[in-house]
């Protein structure tokens, strides 16, 4: 799941960021309006939330709303800000954002907000997600794997970002995915990662698999990228 994370205050959006990217997501996170509406304007569909502060520069919290719903984008927005008036609120509900959150809030109250708009999204996930012989579980991050006789399944436990790379393969089953599209679903647009870091998860990844008798499963195309192949 990625999040498009628009929060001007340094320290606020890092730690928004970190409890995010504890549990599972994937985020981007810009400081300024204009740049997130960089992100939005040709790749909204690639994000599953996004978090918007009310005051931010460039463009606000409310016009990246109104820009947004005038492109009949159903991406659902969460918007954060110390204005906590009832004629704010409608003000934000108005301009087109989901949910309304006033600062300062607890974490708690911002994942559980963000799980309840997810559950009404128009791209709101299945439990699993099935291609060939894998079947992805997003309640237990768990990998099934059928046998070629019909027998019982094997499952794998993933870690989070096993789970974010076999599910971006499963989303794309038989197109070649190359190492930067990897580093930007994974670690999101603004993230650094060390050169070999999608070459490593990849053999964990492969290594789990090929345990269970899954061998094969992700073929490397040479010079080009990976490729699931089942």
């Amino acid at each position: 799941m990625r999040v498009l994370l628009v929060e001007d205050e340094p320290d606020l959006g890092a730690a928004i960021k970190r409890t995010l990217t504890q549990e599972a997501y994937i985020v981007d996170w810009v400081q300024d309006g204009l740049e997130a509406w960089g992100y939005l304007e040709s790749q909204w569909a690639q994000y599953t939330l996004a978090i918007f502060d009310w005051l931010l520069p460039g463009l606000s919290g409310v016009e990246l709303c109104q820009r947004l719903r005038t492109q009949n984008s159903p991406l659902p927005i969460l918007m954060l800000t110390a204005k906590d008036r009832p004629e704010d609120t409608a003000e934000g509900l108005d301009a087109g954002a989901d949910d309304y959150l006033v600062k300062p809030f607890r974490k708690i109250e911002l994942l559980a907000r963000l799980r309840a708009l997810q559950r009404r999204s128009p791209y709101f996930q299945p439990q699993q997600l099935q291609v060939g012989r894998l079947t992805l579980d997003y309640g237990t991050h768990n990998v099934s794997i059928a046998d070629v006789d019909g027998q019982v399944p094997q499952s794998v436990l993933l870690t989070h970002k096993e789970f974010q790379l076999l599910e971006y393969f499963m989303q794309h089953p038989t197109q070649i995915v190359t190492r930067d599209q990897i580093l930007n679903q994974l670690w999101g647009a603004d993230a650094y990662a060390v050169s070999n870091v999608v070459a490593a998860l990849m053999r964990q990844l492969r290594r789990k698999l090929s345990e269970q008798g899954c061998e094969n499963a992700i073929e490397t195309i040479y010079g080009v990228g990976y490729r699931l192949s089942l």
